[in-house]
């Protein structure tokens, strides 16, 4: 008797472990509202200790993609579905806070924008679409590409990887099944395993938050390398309404101590960049000084304290 076409396939999705089922959960429709939010919580639990398990091989992948960064390369996330949607996610929230350019950090979703809302089929599935999206995006040896992908299959994110590989990029692979295609590909392979879901094969769930958690790390971690950060203050978020105004000033004065009035004084002088006014206060140097400084310094506001000190 001939399998189906979708035979195969099926036997591949048997084997991976968020795919698999829960028996202990096949009456879960049948509990209380307050014991099903238990179990999740229970189930959500765990998804950090799988990360730490990663830590090494994401810290490793991390140091090798802020490297690329800093010499002016960029970081791309590609994914299909929810995992697609967390890399735009990650992406989007860059330029607010770390003033980075909208080219700098990039999410691509299989199916292009519209997949943000509405699933487009079959766009998970094609390696040469990865590729395209690539291709037009004008991927180069400078930047770095992360395929991000539950099951560790999906073919648009490993052909995104091979693709980004062939180019001389740095690869990451993102990953929350073991021994997966996609951290094969990839020069950084990082696999979160963190078991079967609550519904079996929602991705969404502790997968889709592993894979935030990672995210996370990969965008603030290699901005704190860049010189986004000092100490674990946003000096270079991006005032662009009245609550990040308000938090600048907050910002400027968690840094220096100084005055409202010192603070407004500085910040008006620096065109409202956080970071140049607080080299003004503690450095003692003018507005134009600050930004020569900085930029002198790749944006580093303790080296170009150190450069202000020595005068």
């Amino acid at each position: 008797m001939s399998l189906s076409p979708y035979g195969e396939l099926r036997s591949e999705l048997d084997g991976l472990t968020t795919e698999a089922h829960r028996p202990d959960l096949a009456e879960i429709d049948q509990r209380s509202t307050l014991d099903i939010a238990r179990t999740m919580n229970r189930e959500d639990a765990g998804v950090p200790g799988a990360v730490a398990a990663q830590l090494p091989k994401i810290s490793a992948a991390i140091d090798a993609a802020a490297l690329r960064l800093a010499r002016g390369g960029r970081l791309l996330y590609l994914g299909a579905g929810t995992a697609g949607r967390l890399g735009v996610l990650d992406a989007s929230e860059c330029p607010p806070t770390f003033n980075t350019d909208p080219s700098q950090v990039v999410g691509l979703i299989a199916g292009g924008p519209g997949a943000m809302v509405t699933a487009v089929e079959g766009a998970e599935d094609s390696k040469a679409l990865a590729a395209e999206d690539l291709r037009r995006h004008g991927v180069t040896a400078d930047d770095v590409v992360v395929g991000i992908s539950a099951s560790g299959r999906t073919p648009y994110a490993v052909g995104a990887v091979e693709y980004a590989r062939g180019c001389g990029a740095l690869t990451i692979g993102l990953s929350c099944n073991a021994d997966s295609p996609l951290a094969a590909a990839a020069e950084h392979g990082i696999e979160v395993v963190v078991g079967p879901e609550l519904i079996s094969g929602s991705t969404r769930l502790k997968a889709g938050t592993a894979q935030k958690l990672v995210l996370n790390m990969i965008s603030t971690i290699s901005m704190i390398r860049l010189g986004k950060t000092y100490g674990n203050l946003m000096v270079d978020v991006r005032a662009s309404n009245e609550k990040l105004r308000a938090r600048s000033r907050r910002i400027v004065h968690l840094a220096t101590g100084a005055p409202d009035p010192v603070i407004e004084s500085a910040l008006r002088a620096t065109d409202g960049e956080v970071k140049n006014a607080i080299l003004t206060i503690l450095g003692k140097v003018d507005a134009p000084t600050a930004g020569r400084l900085l930029s002198e310094s790749h944006g580093h506001l303790r080296a170009a304290l150190t450069a202000a000190a020595k005068g």
